[in-house]
């Protein structure tokens, strides 16, 4: 579903959190890569490997039960403090249902983790190899590209879907296999 919705008041009782990604797929001395927002403004100011960034960012709104809410903040507010900062942003259903407001993280360029773009084999390579509390890198990269290819026909991500066949391919050389 693309990030861009109209959205209910941050102090009703409905709240709506935009996810896009996971974390603790590396370690302090090996960190994995994970899916990062960030402003246009400054992705317009790197010098990426591909040529333009989408118009629409895909990802899924989760309804937040009330009761939940601030359990749900604290929590996030914590996890995602150092090098993100929290923004409200509309979120358009992709089954054209009314838009609805969510909180969305997006990074900043101060983050220490925050490693901007790099080459996509050498990204794979390290992909390939990185592993973390909740698993293998390289499962949460196929599992991304799963998902935002499920959400909608118009939903897959090409730098994600790169990614994904890059280090499919370094897997499958890795295990004397045809990719």
């Amino acid at each position: 579903m693309p990030a861009t919705a109209n959205t209910t008041d941050e102090t009703t009782s409905e709240f709506w959190l935009y996810g896009y990604g996971e974390d603790h797929r590396g370690t302090p001395e090996a960190p994995g890569r994970v899916v990062t927002l960030i402003e246009r403004s400054y992705w317009e100011k790197l010098t990426d490997h591909h040529d333009s960034a989408p118009d629409k960012v895909w990802g899924v709104a989760y309804r937040i039960m009330p009761e939940k809410v601030s359990e749900v903040k604290a929590y996030l507010d914590i996890r995602e403090i150092n090098g993100y900062s929290i923004h409200y942003t509309p979120f358009h259903p992709a089954d054209g249902s009314t838009p609805m407001k969510t909180l969305v993280y997006i990074g900043t360029p101060d983050n220490e983790q925050f490693v901007g773009p790099q080459d996509p084999q050498k990204l794979a390579q390290h992909i390939l190899s990185s592993q973390g509390p909740s698993g293998l890198n390289k499962d949460y990269l196929y599992g991304l590209d799963t998902a935002l290819n499920e959400l909608s026909p118009d939903s897959g991500d090409h730098h994600v879907n790169d990614l994904a066949r890059r280090v499919r391919a370094l897997e499958h050389s890795v295990n004397g296999t045809a990719a």
